[in-house]
Formats: structure tokens, sequence, C-alpha cells
């Protein structure tokens, strides 16, 4: 035998509880039981009730390996339930705050809830420390599962208990239990795949671009990034391949240098040479730091009145590393959308013109958003 909990356990409004899913109400918690005082109706979770309304009982846990003693002739009130939990976070729950785990197996286990002075403690409100008026055991022991029943009924607070189990409708079988459960869990799928199509202009993502989500580059004033912007172009671009992407990818910083007034910078041009020849930038485009130095320090770059390069400057330094980034797919849509950065309010016709340049991102891509949604909620069964 292991004891689990032994001490002084917080109830209010007569309740505690073992949990290892969210908890239940009290009606469903005793549907379709003979017995009060210990709720098992539903299954992973146990609803125990108390004399002492509000305050601290005495509470022990115990587990043993096969049937326990009866003590018939110790406690007052006695019920037994079958419990399974539901997952391996098994605790012992205050109505309040207090959590205590209890290391059960995920198993079958029956359990026998004694209780004693439930009428002297009825309605009492108790501090640790007072003289007890009432007290608990829960003892589990591996066992398959088999019907509710009341061992023992000494106490008015258990024949009310008792008696209002027997009012409680039956719950749900296990069979309209798993049901209601793939119901919920289709319903959640569709609710996640509706808000990523929301996310992504009403259609969803290929794999690919799941890949690169996270890695594209952020920027501010932009919270959706290119898809945002035109959501369809993302989606064509995709669709494209690499060696389009690749292409449009140094298309872009092009025109992002060209629209930012340094496409006539020695050191720029230089750099969007090595560009098109898919080689390593020189100095100082090879480190950030001296590219920094270098955007500061060039009388050349164009510049607002506070002396620093301003966005659109920067979006087309940020299109240059973008659009040399090895994955071709995050090179293009990162390229461009610093280059509709240096654009502002007129990235719609960079957007026409991206479309005229290169015709396959004008193509939508073949599987139409709903039957794409179908097919992932048929393979989410």
């Amino acid at each position: 035998m292991r004891t689990l909990f032994s001490g002084e356990a917080r109830v209010a409004y007569g309740q505690i509880y073992v949990c290892s899913d969210d908890g239940h109400s009290l009606e469903d918690s005793f549907a379709g039981q003979r017995a009060g005082l210990c709720g098992g109706a539903v299954p992973g979770d146990l609803f125990l009730l108390t004399g002492m309304h509000t305050g601290s009982v005495p509470f022990t846990v115990e587990l043993h390996e096969t049937e326990p003693p009866l003590d018939a002739d110790v406690w007052e009130d006695i019920v037994e339930v079958s419990f399974r939990p539901v997952s391996d976070e098994i605790e012992l729950v205050e109505w309040d705050s207090g959590r205590y785990p209890l290391p059960l197996s995920e198993t079958s286990y029956r359990v026998r809830y004694h209780c004693r002075g439930m009428d002297e403690a009825h309605n009492a409100v108790r501090n640790a420390g007072e003289p007890v008026l009432d007290e608990y055991l829960l003892r589990f022991w591996p066992s398959p599962p088999a019907p509710d029943r009341v061992v023992k009924e000494t106490s008015q607070a258990a024949t009310y208990w008792h008696e209002f189990a027997r009012k409680q409708p039956p719950g749900p079988t296990p069979e309209e239990r798993a049901e209601a459960e793939r119901q919920a869990r289709e319903e959640e799928e569709r609710t996640k795949l509706q808000q990523e199509m929301d996310a992504w202009g009403g259609r969803l993502p290929s794999d690919r671009l799941r890949d690169v989500r996270n890695k594209l580059r952020g920027v501010q004033g932009y919270p959706k990034g290119l898809v945002g912007l035109d959501a369809a172009l993302v989606h064509a671009i995709d669709a494209a391949g690499p060696e389009e992407q690749r292409a449009l990818a140094r298309w872009a910083a092009h025109r992002a240098c060209a629209t930012a007034g340094l496409s006539e910078i020695d050191w720029v041009a230089r750099g969007l040479a090595e560009l098109a020849r898919g080689v390593p930038y020189s100095p100082p485009l090879d480190d950030p730091r001296r590219l920094r130095d270098a955007a500061l320090s060039d009388a050349r770059v164009p510049r607002p009145h506070d002396g620093t390069p301003g966005l659109p400057q920067a979006a087309a330094f940020a299109a240059l590393f973008d659009a040399a980034a090895p994955d071709p797919l995050k090179a293009a849509l990162d390229a461009l959308l610093a280059a509709a950065v240096t654009h502002e309010t007129d990235f719609p016709h960079l957007f026409a013109e991206v479309r005229r340049t290169f015709p396959a991102t004008a193509i939508a891509p073949d599987i139409a958003p709903r039957a794409q949604h179908r097919a992932r909620l048929a393979s989410s069964d």
C-alpha cells in the first residue's frame, strides 16, 4: 500500500475532486449512478462530496495492489465506483486552488470512498487546527470496470446524495461519447483550417509555404507580410518553381535599388552584378556592419533630413540580402516584399509588373481553395 496524499485538504461548497481532465459538472459526474458521494460517470474524473461546506478536512488517498479490507466498522458511509485516468497527469484538486499530484497509471481502478462525520459537519466552516468534524479516505486498486454501489449508508447527508444520484438521467454511452469527441475534433480541425485559409487569403498554403512561413523577414508596418498585400501573387510565386523564384528574387532586388536611388552607386551596382552571377557579395555587402558603415558614410545614398538612410533605402539593402538567400522561395518572397516597401503606396504597380515580367506568377494554382480544404479534411479523418 502507498499513501499518495495525507493531510488537511480544503473543500468549498462541500466539494473536492480527482482530475485527469478538465473536470465536469455535478450532474454529469453522477449521471446514471446509484451511489452518491463519489461521482465517477465522466471518464477521468471523480467528483467527491463532503459534509463540510467550507474549510479544511482530514483527507487521505491510498493506492493498493489488490482490493483492501472493507473497514465497514470504522467508517459511516462507503461507496465504490470505477475510475480510469485519461492522461498521465492525475491530481487531487481543491475547489479554489490547491492541486496535489497523484501518481496513478492510465489503467482501470476501483475506487472506494470512505466518509465519517458528514452530518456533524453539515454546512459547517472549519479552519485547519480546529476540532475535526468529518474526515475522508479514498482508496484505489487495479480492477476491471464494474457498476457503482453503495457499500454502507449511515448519515442523512449520504442518503440525500444517493437520492440525488438516482434522479440523474444516464449519461452518454461510450459509443456516444466517442462520436461526440470525434465530431468535436472534426469541428476543431475545420476551424483551424478556416483560420489558416483566412490567413493565406482564402487558400490553404502548400507545404513549402508552411515551411518558410516562420522564416520570412518581418517588416515594420506590414504585419501580414506579402500575403497581406497580394495573397494570390504569393501562391502563384510558390507554384512557379525554384528557377522562376530565383529570377524573381534578383529582379526584385534590382527594382528595389532602382526605386531607392541606389543602382548607380558603384558598390551597389557591383553587388547587383554579383547577385546576377550567383557569386558571394564583395565588401561592403558581404557583412551587415560594413554595409551599415558604407550606407552612413557614402553621401550618394539618399537620406532624409536626419542624416540616415530612409525606409526605401533600408528596404533596398534588405532586398539585396534577401535575394541571395539559399532558399529560392524565401528569397523571392522576402526580396519582393522589400521592393514593395521601396514603392510605398505604389506597390500594386510593382506587382502588376511582376506578373507581366514573370507570366507564371499570373497563373493561379490548379487546386481551388474549397477542393483543397476538402482534401485536407479528408486526410485528417
